[in-house]
């Protein structure tokens, strides 16, 4: 007890000026870069439009949740369409050239956005295969909407390729 009243009267004896150089900087924000998505390409899909699907989640009887997508008009336009996306690479094969992964709005090593949420990634299925990169990647592929099997994975490309 008598150890914790010193630390309390040393801290207290502190000049102001020593105790604020101690206390965290509360102006310091951090780097918004992390919270942005991949660029657009041109002529490209905004994860944006990608992102505003709504996700509806349930508990089921396991206490897993499941999750089902409700897709805006702009989202619902895009189905069955080709399109390109810019984003990042998660290989799901062995080798250096994948034919089936998932591209990410966000950087997979970003430690802001290691789960990401069903509207965030697009499962690729590349009719060629994509040499692995994590920098940013643009795919073009026939975007399918799914979801209603409440499996997680709203959004898939067919027919893939990366765009030149």
């Amino acid at each position: 007890m008598r150890i914790l009243a010193l630390i309390a009267a040393a801290t207290l004896a502190l000049p102001v000026a020593a105790q604020a150089q101690m206390a965290p900087d509360r102006t310091l924000t951090p780097s918004e870069s992390v919270w942005k998505p991949a660029p657009t390409p041109p002529g490209g899909v905004d994860w944006a439009v990608l992102e505003s699907t709504k996700e509806i989640t349930r508990k089921d009887e396991k206490n897993l949740i499941r999750s089902k997508p409700v897709f805006p008009d702009s989202v619902k336009k895009l189905a069955g369409k080709r399109v390109k996306v810019n984003g990042y690479m998660l290989p799901l094969q062995n080798g250096t050239n994948q034919t089936h992964f998932v591209l990410l709005a966000y950087p997979p090593d970003c430690p802001f956005h290691l789960n990401p949420l069903p509207m965030q990634f697009i499962e690729v299925r590349a009719e060629t295969p994509v040499k692995v990169s994590y920098d940013v990647r643009t795919i073009e592929g026939v975007l399918t909407l799914h979801g209603e099997d409440e499996q997680g994975i709203f959004y898939k490309f067919t027919e893939a390729k990366e765009a030149s």
